[in-house]
Formats: structure tokens, sequence, C-alpha cells
């Protein structure tokens, strides 16, 4: 029996793909008198405010207050008991995200501009889109067109893992029981944040990475003292490739995860079992879903889709922005950069090209690390001369008042002019400490110098201090 669809044909001045970041586009073309359709299959707020930062941070946070309690005897506390209500943490966060959520989709109801269409959509010509549902196939097009529609988590081709019922980011953030073993494929922010917010609540934690350290994109140093204090706290095996997974029932203890992985540098072999599994080896591209070839977008090797400077793909008036383009896969980039296109859509004589200056990130694991600029490995394999200063959290007063020993700041700077090439801090707030550092290289177009920092009048004895103390490390030199 075949299946009839009412169709319908709508025209646009701009149609946008993806409620995330792409709505500040979306609202502006509005403001600015356009016809605007917005096309999200998902929850709107995209992945930030549904499965990633956001959530993420929420869960964190009781993370945080649960490390805190366990170190409170090193301040002379004494906390002799306390409970995990691990499924009302969880609900917690959900009732937040999923309102807000819901509060983006409700300004929509009844609203013909912009105009929400909450169904799936593919190219099927030249910026000709259709969106079918159950009992209609609608067709938009418009001149203007925005895609927006981010990254999903990669899944490793790993023998035995299809069919097994292992988790992403997506389910992990909304589990509602707490996993006593939990073991982590992946080695990168995501891995290194969900195994903080688990073992501080109390999971047994396994990480298998199959590069060296954790966080591998990080400074050197970073990433090295990460996976020190992370090896103390977690049972983490580097240089391990996992080569299979199983599921099985065992007596009195249910379905438990077997994962065999072997050790790149001796060939030996472990075998892991937890009762869940988390797959957080990376992200790809949602562009593979759209059959971007049929209004001739182009993509790269990777999938991500190619855009020049001004954000605009090899189709005059197609944009794209965020994850799916892969410059930055941080919700402050995609942020920044819906104002490029917002502009550049409605002002196509007075296109922009978007400033990537001083780009930060940031990991809001246990210890925190930021970080903007260049890596000490990239400035040697660029050949470019630099000096660079280190200076402990521990040797500064406050540093001390959080008996935080291992966290330091790291700045390299141009050995002629001090112009700042990158800072990089693992330790207590370092997601915080880092934005003094990006208002000092944004303080001009050529970049700011480390004089903007060690001329600033610094408060005495705030945790900032370790940041000056840094810098000035370089002026000595």
């Amino acid at each position: 029996m075949s299946q009839h669809y009412s169709i319908k044909l709508q025209k646009f001045d701009l149609i946008v793909i993806g409620a995330g970041s792409g709505l500040e586009v979306a609202n502006a073309a509005y403001q600015h008198g356009l016809r605007v359709a917005v096309v999200e299959k998902d929850r709107m707020g995209g992945t930030c405010l549904n499965n990633g930062c956001i959530p993420s941070k929420l869960l964190i946070h009781s993370a945080d207050i649960a490390e805190t309690i366990k170190r409170a005897d090193l301040f002379g506390i004494k906390v002799d008991r306390y409970a995990i209500e691990f499924e009302k943490i969880v609900q917690r966060v959900n009732s937040i995200t999923d309102s807000d959520s819901d509060g983006i989709r409700n300004a929509f109801e009844g609203v013909d501009n912009p105009k929400l269409f909450p169904k799936e959509c593919k190219f099927i010509g030249p910026k000709t889109i259709t969106l079918v549902g159950d009992d209609s196939q609608d067709i938009i097009t418009a001149e203007k067109i925005l895609i927006a529609s981010g990254a999903r988590p990669r899944i490793p081709n790993i023998k035995g893992l299809e069919g097994t019922g292992y988790l992403t980011s997506e389910e992990a953030l909304r589990l509602k029981k707490q996993p006593h073993t939990l073991t982590i494929i992946g080695g990168g922010y995501i891995a290194c944040e969900l195994a903080h917010f688990f073992g501080a609540l109390g999971t047994k934690i396994n990480i298998i990475q199959r590069k060296n350290v954790l966080i591998p994109n990080e400074d050197e140093e970073v990433s090295q003292k990460f996976t020190e204090i992370f090896s103390k706290k977690y049972n983490v095996y580097v240089d391990y490739e996992t080569e299979y997974v199983s599921r099985e029932n065992e007596p009195n203890s249910g379905s438990k995860f077997h994962v065999i992985a072997k050790k790149d540098t001796s060939g030996n072999s472990i075998e892991l079992v937890s009762d869940q599994l988390l797959i957080a080896a990376g992200r790809i591209p949602n562009s593979d879903t759209l059959d971007l070839e049929k209004t001739g977008v182009r993509v790269g090797e990777k999938g991500y889709i190619k855009t020049d400077r001004y954000l605009e793909t090899d189709v005059n008036g197609i944009f794209a922005l965020g994850d799916i383009i892969g410059r930055y896969l941080f919700k402050h980039n995609a942020n920044h950069e819906a104002r490029y296109v917002a502009n550049n859509i409605l002002h196509p004589d007075k296109k922009v090209p978007v400033n990537y200056a001083a780009m930060p990130h940031a990991i809001f694991s246990s210890p925190q690390v930021a970080g903007v600029g260049f890596t000490e490995h990239e400035l040697k394999k660029e050949g470019l001369e630099y000096q660079k200063s280190v200076y402990s959290y521990i040797n500064t007063a406050m540093g001390h008042a959080l008996e935080d020993r291992d966290g330091f700041v790291k700045f390299l700077a141009d050995k002629t002019n001090g112009k700042i090439l990158g800072c990089h801090i693992i330790g207590s707030e370092a997601s915080i400490l880092i934005h003094e550092v990006l208002v000092a290289m944004r303080a001009d177009d050529n970049g700011g110098t480390i004089d903007n920092i060690t001329k600033t009048v610094h408060i005495h004895p705030a945790l900032s201090e370790v940041v000056a103390r840094a810098a000035a490390g370089i002026l000595r030199k």
C-alpha cells in the first residue's frame, strides 16, 4: 500500500538548518524584515543545550562539590558521611535543560515568521529542501541558506561493539542509575569530563586511550601533567587500542561489558569488565545526512563543509557555521561565527571575514584545563622563536590556600617583541583565569603583548596572581 503525501512548496528569504547557534542568525534576519524558515528535527537549542556543554557542566558541578567534600580534611573540616543521590542529580539537570529547550520551541508556536519545521530535511536540488513528516511533504526554497546542523558522536569500528547498548555522551548525560564501573573508550575532553563526573561521585573508572596521553591536543606539558593526575585517580590505559567488545549475562551480577584492548608498544592485552561502556572517540559532522551534493555544496575529506573566510560555501548564498565546518568545535565559537554570518547574509556588499584571533577553549574536568593560541609543540614545528615561562599555583598565596599543588600557568611569547603566542593553564578555575589573557591578546589588531598583563595591578592574594607571575617570567628573561 503506497503512502500518499500532500506536497506544499513554500518560498522564504532565508532557511536556517539547525536550531542551535543558527537561531541567532534566524532572529537577526527576521528583525531585518526577511521571511525565515528554521528546520530542526530534534530538541531546540542544539547540542550545547540538550546533549553537550550545558547539561555536562551542570552535572560536573555536583562532581566538583563531591570532590571538595572528599578533600575537606585537608582544610581541617571533618565530614563523617554523605550520600550521592544520583537520580536526583540527573533529574535536576534534565529539568533545567528540557525547560529551556521547550521554552524555545514554545516561542515558535503559532508563529509564521520565523516558521519552524520540526522535521528531518534533505536537499533535492539547488537551494531546494524537502521535509518529510508523518502525512505531509513540505518543499522549501530560499536564495539564502544557513547550514548549522552540527556534529554527532563518532562511533569507531570495533569488533562486537554494534548492538551492545553502549553509551555515547548523549545517553550518559541522562542515565538514571549510577554505574558501579564505567569503561570509557577515548581520551579527549569529553571522555575526561565525563570520567570526572562519574568518578567523583564514586563510579570506578577505566579509560582506554589509543594515544600516549590524555587530552593529546593540549600543550604537551599540560597533557602530561593531566594524564599523571588522572592516572592516580582512575585506571588509565594509554597506548591501548580496543580490539573487541562483548556484553554478557553473568550469574548474580547481571549484564556486563567485556572490553579487550592491546597495548601498541608491548602487545600486552587487557580485559576490562564494567556495567556500562561509554564511547567518547570524537565527533563527526552531520553533513552526510543532508544530500549536499544535490545543491552543490562541497565537503572536505573528513566531511566538514568547505567555506571561505566569510563562511560562505562554494554556492553563492549558502553559508555554514559551527561544528559542521570543523574549525573550532566549541559553542562559543559557533556563537562568534553566527554574528559574522548574520552580517554577511544581510549585508552582502559589506561582508566581513571571521576573526578567529585568540580563540580559547576549556576542559571542565578536575583539574580544569584552558588554553589559547599556539602550543609549544606547534611553535617548534613551525620553527618560530619563542620564550616560555611556567609558574605553579602553589607558589602563590591563593594556590596554597586551595592546596593546588599540580596547577600551573604556561606562557609562550615572541622573543623579540613579547607578543603572546599562547597560554596554557591547568588547575583550579583555569576556565576563568584564561580570560585575562584573552583580553590582553585581543587588545589590538596585532595581538597583545605580555606587557598588557604585567602592567596590570593584580589583587593580592587573588588566584589571578599566578597569571601575573607567569607573565613576569617572560619579562625577566
